[in-house]
C-alpha cells in the first residue's frame, strides 16, 4: 500500500464545511470595496526576488528568514510572494497605471510565509490588499479606515476590535529618531535579547514592538517618535485624526505602533482584538509614498492596507458568527419510472427561472426515506417531489422540509410558488 501524501505544513485545506463562512467573508469585503469604487487588479503569486528585497527590506523578518525563494531553470532567483503591496505596485509601474493617475485598486489571493505555524497564522494564507495611489491627502487615508470599519459592521465583529493609530514621519525623520533609538537602547544591552539586539542596528524600530516584557518596560522610557515628527507629518495626521473623529470612529494613539516593513511613511494603523489571544491584528496598513519611486517608478503617494482571511473566519468562528447561507436550497426528489430525467429538466428549469437559488438533484437511486433523509444532511430547505403519479398529472408536490407542510401544485406553479416560499 503505497504512502499517504499529506499537505505540507502550515498548508491548509479548506473542507467544504468551512468554505461557506469564507464565502460569506469574501463576498462582504467584495461588496464593500465596490461601493467605494475600488477596482480589482490580478498579479502572480511568483515575482523575482529582487522585488521584494527592494520593498519590503533586506534586513526585514519577512525577506532574511520567512519568504519561499528557489532558482528557475534559467538561474533566475524568483519568490512566492510574501504580501501583496509590492507585486501591486510592480504591476502598476509595468502597465503604466500610475504616472500622473489616481488608482483605487483592491487585490485578494494567497501569500506565503515560512514561519512556525500556529492558530490563525500559517505558511500559505490569504490576504484581502486595498491599495490607493496618486492621492496626497489624509482624506484618502480616513476613507480607507472608513472602509475597514464598514467591513467590520457587515461582518458583525465591530464591537470586538480596536482602531491603533500612529504617524512614523517621513523618512528624514524617523532616520533621525533612529538615530536617539538606537543611542537609547545601547545603554540597556543587558535586557536586550538576541532578536532586538539582531534589529537594534538593522530595523531598530522594530524593537518598539517587541513582545518581551522586560524589554516594554524599559522602552517606557525611550525617545519618542512623535518629538521627531517633521511638520507636514504632524498635519497630515492631525488632519486624519480630525476627520475620524467627524466620522465618529474611535481609536488610540499608540506610539510604539511602526508596521514591519520598511515601505511605510506617515500614517500607520492596525485594527486589534482581544479575542484571538496573542493574534491580535486583523487589518493593518498605512501610508508608502517612496515605494513607487523605490521600485522604477515616478514619483507617487500611496497607501493601502491588507487584511488576513484565517484571522477573520477564525475571529468569526469565535464569537460564533458562523450562520451562513445553506448550500442547498432545494432538493428534487424522484420515484419511478422516467421521473428521473424530468427531474433534472425540471431543476434546468428553476436554475434558469431563478438563478439565485441553489437546487441539488438527487442521483443513485433509493427510496423516499433515503431521498429525504439526503435532502436533509446538505441542509435543504424544501423538497420537490416528483413520483410517477406526478409526472403523469404534470404535478410536483412542494414539502416544506422544516414545517413539515407540503402541496402539490402544477409544473407551471412551481416557480412562482418556490418564489414566494424562499
Amino acid at each position: 500500500m503505497a504512502k499517504q501524501i499529506q499537505a505540507i505544513r502550515g498548508m491548509n485545506d479548506c473542507l467544504p464545511t468551512q468554505s461557506p463562512l469564507w464565502q460569506k467573508v469574501e463576498g462582504i469585503i467584495k461588496h464593500v470595496v465596490s461601493a467605494y469604487g475600488y477596482n480589482e487588479v490580478r498579479m502572480p503569486i511568483v515575482e523575482v526576488t529582487h522585488l521584494f528585497k527592494r520593498a519590503i527590506g533586506e534586513v526585514t523578518d519577512v525577506v532574511e528568514k520567512e519568504m519561499y525563494t528557489f532558482e528557475d531553470r534559467n538561474g533566475e532567483s524568483l519568490s512566492l510572494r510574501p504580501e501583496g503591496t509590492a507585486g501591486c505596485v510592480r504591476a502598476g509601474i509595468e502597465n503604466g497605471l500610475l504616472y500622473n493617475q489616481e488608482q483605487r485598486l483592491w487585490y485578494m489571493g494567497p501569500m506565503f510565509r515560512h514561519e512556525r505555524p500556529q492558530k490563525g497564522r500559517y505558511r500559505q494564507f490569504h490576504q484581502v490588499g486595498v491599495e490607493v495611489f496618486g492621492l496626497n491627502g489624509p482624506d484618502v487615508d480616513a476613507e480607507l479606515i472608513m472602509m475597514t470599519a464598514r467591513m467590520w459592521r457587515e461582518l458583525g465583529i465591530h464591537n470586538h476590535v480596536r482602531l491603533e493609530l500612529n504617524s512614523i514621519g517621513s523618512l528624514e525623520a524617523r532616520a533621525n529618531y533612529r538615530t536617539a533609538l538606537v543611542a537609547f537602547l545601547e545603554q540597556h544591552m543587558d535586557v536586550l535579547d538576541e532578536d532586538c539586539k539582531r534589529r537594534m542596528y538593522t530595523n531598530p524600530l522594530r524593537v518598539l514592538d517587541t513582545k518581551n516584557a522586560a524589554i516594554q518596560e524599559i522602552l517606557v522610557d525611550a525617545p519618542k517618535l512623535s518629538d521627531y515628527l517633521d511638520d507636514e507629518s504632524k498635519e497630515h495626521f492631525a488632519g486624519l485624526c480630525e476627520l475620524l473623529d467627524a466620522a465618529g470612529i474611535d481609536y488610540q494613539v499608540n506610539e510604539r505602533l511602526v508596521r514591519g516593513l520598511d515601505y511605510y511613511n506617515r500614517t500607520v494603523f492596525e485594527w486589534v482584538t482581544e479575542s484571538l489571544g496573542a493574534q491580535g491584528t486583523v487589518c493593518g496598513g498605512g501610508r508608502y509614498d517612496g515605494l513607487v519611486e523605490q521600485l522604477g517608478g515616478k514619483n507617487t503617494p500611496a497607501v493601502g492596507f491588507a487584511m488576513g482571511i484565517e484571522r477573520l473566519v477564525l475571529l468569526m468562528e469565535t464569537l460564533e458568527l458562523t450562520d451562513v447561507r445553506r448550500s442547498v436550497d432545494v432538493y428534487v426528489v424522484t420515484m419511478g419510472e422516467g421521473t428521473m430525467m424530468a427531474g433534472m429538466k425540471l431543476a434546468e428549469t428553476l436554475r434558469s427561472e431563478l438563478p439565485d437559488l441553489r437546487i441539488m438533484s438527487h442521483f443513485g437511486g433509493g427510496n423516499f426515506k433515503k431521498q429525504f433523509k439526503r435532502a436533509d444532511n446538505v441542509g435543504a430547505a424544501i423538497a420537490l417531489v416528483l413520483g410517477e403519479n406526478e409526472l403523469a398529472q404534470q404535478q410536483v408536490v412542494i414539502k416544506d422540509l422544516r414545517g413539515g407542510e407540503q402541496m402539490t401544485v402544477s409544473q407551471d406553479e412551481v416557480t412562482a410558488k418556490l418564489a414566494d416560499l424562499i
